[in-house]
């Protein structure tokens, strides 16, 4: 298998671990804070990372000032303003909203890679994948032809989201740019070793950190894998394709939707699914030489 299809079935993978987290997130809200369940799961994500590093990096984690500081950029940009965002966004938004938004990533990354990446060259199958993507994500996100029209943008709620949006794509590129040889372990054990310090140091100021459950503890181990697989992806192929692919997430939320929670599946959301496979296809496509 070559090294392209190696990361899209990596960022696939990741992708199942995203449609995950939502479930598990609403189970360990019942009996705490978005706050104590945020510092519980960046310790989580932290630890599972480090031993993900330690096994596969032989034994080290040491880096150096410069990666460092883009480190602490990935940890801020992309765990404590986008996370914090987009929290907050869903409590002034409907969630199709946010969803929608969300999921906007690849136009900002390829807008940003257009001013960066300039040896990343982005092929017409990657833009009609992309195209294909974000359609199969409107349908299945939206569900029906009556929620599609309702849709309306513009509050402030909106303006969170494009914020953690585009906080989102910087750390992909910065992440690619710069660390793109690191360990994969390493990466997600200083992003979220440095989010969670800034997280345990609020909590022990707003109140005390505890484990109410193990929905908690869950989601870091969810969310842990997920980054890994996040980060060996963005390694094998371009960082549009990346967010592209994360475009899938709905399609696996509807999927376990189905299945754990007996949701009903719609005839747009089917259409929206044979979509993703369609635009899967052409991004997985090798390029020619």
């Amino acid at each position: 298998m070559d090294n392209k299809k190696i990361g899209v079935l990596a960022i696939l993978s990741a992708n199942v671990m995203w449609a995950i987290e939502p479930i598990f997130a609403k189970l360990a809200y019942k009996d705490v804070s978005v706050l104590q369940t945020s510092t519980i799961r960046a310790i989580i994500v932290a630890l599972t990372a480090l031993l993900y590093a330690l096994i596969t990096n032989k034994g080290s984690i040491r880096v150096n000032k410069k990666q460092l500081g883009i480190l602490a950029y990935i940890a801020i940009a992309g765990t404590i303003v986008a996370d914090f965002s987009y929290l907050f966004a869903l409590t002034k938004v409907p969630v199709v909203n946010a969803v929608l938004l969300g999921h906007l990533q690849p136009i900002f990354i390829v807008l940003i890679s257009f001013l960066v990446f300039k040896e990343e060259k982005i092929s017409r199958l990657d833009y009609l994948g992309m195209a294909v993507m974000l359609i199969s994500s409107l349908l299945v996100t939206t569900k029906t032809r009556e929620n599609l029209a309702n849709l309306k943008f513009g509050t402030t709620g909106d303006l969170y989201v494009l914020l953690a949006t585009l906080a989102w794509a910087t750390t992909a590129i910065a992440m690619r740019k710069y660390i793109k040889d690191m360990n994969s372990g390493v990466v997600a054990f200083y992003r979220y070793t440095i989010a969670g310090t800034i997280f345990v140091i609020y909590s022990l100021i707003k109140s005390t950190i505890q484990i109410s459950n193990i929905y908690q503890i869950l989601i870091g181990l969810v969310v842990g894998v997920g980054v890994i697989l996040y980060y060996e992806g963005l390694k094998r192929i371009k960082a549009a394709q990346v967010s592209s692919l994360e475009l899938s997430t709905p399609f696996f939320g509807a999927l376990l939707g189905f299945i754990v929670l007996s949701e009903s599946v719609t005839i747009m959301q089917i259409s929206g699914i044979l979509a993703m496979f369609i635009g899967v296809y052409l991004l997985a496509k090798k390029e020619a030489n």
